[in-house]
C-alpha cells in the first residue's frame, strides 16, 4: 500500500501491465481512452464557461458530448475496476477459510460471467436497434458508436472476472461456462420462465452474499424481472444509456478527479499542518485534527475508502506516537473516513437531490449543521479518549498558525470557489466540478509543482476512473431495477402496507431509521439512493414530512452504513489498510457507532437542525 509521502494507493492502477502482444496493446488503449475521456469531460465545461462569459457564445454540442463521454468513463472505468478485482461487492468471503474461499470465488465468478454475458447480449441488441433507427448522438457521431462502449466493456469485465475467478485454467474454464447463460435462457419455452425464476433469484441472492459484484446483483435482478414480464432484454443497458443523459452525472467523475489530484499532491500535508496549528494544542487535539482532515477530503474524493487508504498510513503512526491508544485510533480513522458525507461537494448529496427532486443548494445548506454535529461528536469523543489516556499535544503558536494558514490558503479557498460558483448561479454544477479539476491541477502542478503532468497525472487519472467506474456502473443497472419497481407499482403497494401498520409520522421515522441502517449494511450508498429513494418519496408525502429533512436523515443513515457489517465498506478497508482482523475493527469502532446512532436520532427528531438554516436563508 501507500507510504506516508505518497498518499494514494497504487492498487487501482491496474496491477502489472502486460509486456507484449495484444494484451499490452489493449491495456494501453483501454487506459488511454479512459484518460482521454476524463480529460475531455474536464476541458469541455471550462471551454463552455469561457465561451459564455467572454464571447457570449457556446460550444456546439458541448453538453451532450460531456454526457456521452461520461457514459464512456462509466464503462471504461468499470473495466478498469474489474482489471484489478475492485468491483464493489460484499466482502463476506473474508470470513471463510481456504479452500472454501477459493470455491466461493469460483462460484461467484461463474454467476458474474453469466450475468455480464446477458448484459453483453442485451447491449448488442441495443446497438442493433440503434443502427436500425440511424439516430445521431452529437457532432455527426451515430448513437450506436456511442453505445459501443457497453458491450466492449462487458467483454473486458468477463475476461477479468475469469482471470480472478481461479488460479488455474481449469477453474477459469469452469467459471467461463457461465457465458452460455443468455443462450440457455433464450431456449427456454415461455411457459417455463416462472418455474425457473425462483431458483435463479435464490442463486443471485446467495452469490451476492458471497461477493457477487453489486452491479451484477442489481443488473441480474433487473433482467430477471424483465424476463418474467416480457420486457426486452435491451431495456437494462438502455437505462444505463439513458442515465448518461443526466445533466448532473458528469459532476461525479469530475469532483472525484479533483479530489484525487489534491490527495495525490501535498494538500493533505498542508491541511494537517493547518488543523494542527488550530486545535492541536487542545487536550486530545490531534484526534480533532484527524477528523477535520478526513472530513475535508471525503466529500472531495467521492468515497470514504479513499481517505482511509490514502491517509491511514500517515495518521495512525502520528496518533500512536502522541500516546493515543492504538485501538481507539483505528476506530477513529475508520469512522472519520466517511464523516464528511453531508458536506459540499458530496456526491451522494448531489445524487440524492437529483433522484428525490429536491433543490441541491437547499440540501447542502440543510446538511451543514447535521454535518458539523457529526464531526463534533466524533472529534469530541476521540479527543476525550486521548485526553484520558494522557495523549501529548503541541504548544499553540500564532506564528505557526499564520504560516500554516498562508501555506494552505489554496486549499482553504477551494470550497469557497466551488460553493460560490454554484450558489451564485455563475456556474452550473458540472462547470463548478470542472473548475475544481482545473484549480487542483493549477495548485499541484504549477503553484507547488508536487505533481508531474507527464509522470503523475496519467496515474492519478486512472485511479480516479477506476473508482468512478466501480460505482457508476451500478447506477445504470440500479436505474433499470428501479424502473421495474415503479412500473409494477411497488412503491404504492409498499406505502399502503406501511400506512396500515404505522400511523404516526414519528414512529414512521423510527422505523425508517432501522430500515435504512439495514439498507446501508447491505448496499452501497449510490445504489441505495437509486433503488430506495423512489420507494421513499411517496411515503414522505403521505406522512406530511419535509423532503429536505428526510433527505438528511437518509444520508446520515447511509453514512452509518459504511460502518455496519456485512457491507460496511470502511470496516473492510480499515482491516486491509491497518492489517487487523475484522473482529478487532468491530471492537475499535463500536463506541463510535453507538455515538453516531445517538446523533442519527437527534437529527431525525430535531428537524430544526436541518431546516432552521434553510428557512433562515429563505431557500
Amino acid at each position: 500500500m501507500s507510504d506516508v509521502t505518497q498518499p494514494l494507493p497504487p492498487a487501482p492502477l491496474g496491477g502489472a501491465a502486460p509486456t507484449r502482444g495484444f494484451a499490452r496493446w489493449f491495456w494501453a488503449a483501454e487506459s488511454g481512452l479512459a484518460i482521454l475521456a476524463l480529460a475531455l469531460v474536464s476541458a469541455l465545461p471550462i471551454g463552455e464557461l469561457l465561451a459564455r462569459e467572454i464571447f457570449r457564445a457556446s460550444i456546439p454540442g458541448a453538453a451532450p458530448a460531456i454526457q456521452y463521454l461520461t457514459l464512456w468513463i462509466t464503462f471504461l472505468g468499470a473495466a478498469l475496476a474489474a482489471r484489478v478485482d475492485k468491483l464493489l461487492a460484499l466482502a463476506t468471503t473474508s470470513f471463510l477459510s481456504e479452500p472454501w474461499r477459493g470455491r466461493a470465488r469460483l462460484a461467484v465468478g461463474f454467476v458474474t460471467v453469466a450475468v455480464t454475458s446477458c448484459l453483453f447480449v442485451a447491449s448488442v441488441e441495443l446497438i442493433r436497434v440503434d443502427i436500425e433507427f440511424g439516430a445521431t448522438a452529437v457532432w455527426g457521431i451515430p448513437v450506436w458508436a456511442v453505445s459501443l462502449v457497453m458491450p466492449l466493456a462487458a467483454l473486458g469485465i468477463i475476461a477479468r472476472v475469469l482471470w480472478h475467478a481461479a488460479d488455474d485454467w481449469r477453474g477459469r474454464a469452469a467459471a467461463g461456462l457461465g457465458a452460455i447463460a443468455p443462450f440457455a435462457l433464450a431456449l427456454l419455452p415461455d411457459a417455463m420462465t416462472g418455474s425457473f425464476a425462483w431458483p435463479l433469484g435464490i442463486i443471485l441472492l446467495v452469490a451476492t452474499a458471497f461477493g457477487l459484484p453489486i452491479f451484477a446483483a442489481l443488473g441480474g435482478a433487473a433482467m430477471l424481472f424483465g424476463w418474467l414480464d416480457g420486457t426486452p432484454i435491451a431495456a437494462v443497458p438502455g437505462e444505463s444509456y439513458r442515465l448518461s443523459t443526466s445533466p448532473l452525472l458528469p459532476a461525479i467523475p469530475l469532483f472525484t478527479l479533483g479530489g484525487y489530484l489534491l490527495s495525490a499532491g501535498g494538500s493533505s500535508r498542508r491541511l494537517l499542518r493547518l488543523f494542527s496549528a488550530m486545535v492541536g494544542w487542545a487536550p486530545g487535539g490531534l484526534a480533532a485534527v484527524t477528523v477535520l482532515l478526513l472530513a475535508f477530503f471525503t466529500p472531495l474524493t467521492g468515497a470514504s475508502g479513499v481517505t482511509i487508504l490514502a491517509m491511514g498510513g500517515l495518521l495512525l503512526p502520528m496518533l500512536t506516537n502522541a500516546r493515543y491508544a492504538e485501538r481507539s485510533s483505528i476506530g477513529l480513522l475508520t469512522v472519520a473516513g466517511s464523516i464528511g458525507v453531508l458536506l459540499p461537494p458530496s456526491l451522494p448529496v448531489i445524487l440524492y437531490a437529483f433522484y428525490a427532486e429536491v433543490p441541491l443548494e437547499s440540501l447542502f445548506v440543510g446538511g451543514l449543521i447535521p454535518g458539523v454535529v457529526l464531526i463534533l461528536a466524533v472529534a469530541g469523543w476521540g479527543a476525550l479518549r486521548g485526553a484520558w489516556g494522557g495523549a501529548t499535544r503541541t504548544a499553540f503558536s500564532w506564528r505557526e498558525l499564520r504560516a500554516a494558514l498562508w501555506e494552505a490558503k489554496w486549499e482553504v479557498a477551494l470550497p469557497v470557489v466551488i460553493a460560490g460558483g454554484i450558489f451564485s448561479g455563475y456556474t452550473t454544477l458540472v462547470e463548478a466540478a470542472a473548475l475544481m479539476v482545473a484549480y487542483a491541477l493549477f495548485v499541484e502542478c504549477v503553484v507547488f509543482r508536487e505533481l508531474s503532468v507527464t509522470r503523475d497525472l496519467p496515474t492519478v487519472t486512472l485511479q480516479s476512473a477506476t473508482l468512478v467506474g466501480g460505482f457508476m456502473i451500478i447506477l445504470g443497472v440500479a436505474l433499470a431495477l428501479t424502473n421495474y419497481l415503479v412500473l409494477a407499482q411497488i412503491p404504492m403497494q409498499l406505502l399502503a402496507w406501511v400506512q396500515q401498520v404505522i400511523r404516526s409520522p414519528q414512529l414512521f421515522l423510527l422505523a425508517l431509521n432501522a430500515f435504512l441502517i439495514v439498507v446501508g449494511a447491505l448496499m452501497d450508498i449510490y445504489s441505495a439512493i437509486i433503488v430506495v429513494v423512489p420507494l421513499l418519496v411517496p411515503m414522505i408525502a403521505a406522512y406530511g414530512l419535509d423532503p429536505l429533512h428526510v433527505g438528511i436523515v437518509f444520508l446520515v443513515n447511509m453514512q452509518l452504513g459504511y460502518l455496519m457489517p456485512p457491507m460496511g465498506e470502511n470496516l473492510f478497508l480499515s482491516a486491509y489498510r491497518f492489517d487487523r482482523s475484522l473482529p478487532e475493527i468491530y471492537h475499535a469502532t463500536l463506541p463510535f457507532v453507538a455515538l453516531l446512532l445517538v446523533v442519527v436520532l437527534i437529527v431525525t427528531y430535531f428537524p430544526s437542525l436541518t431546516l432552521g438554516l434553510v428557512r433562515a436563508l429563505g431557500l
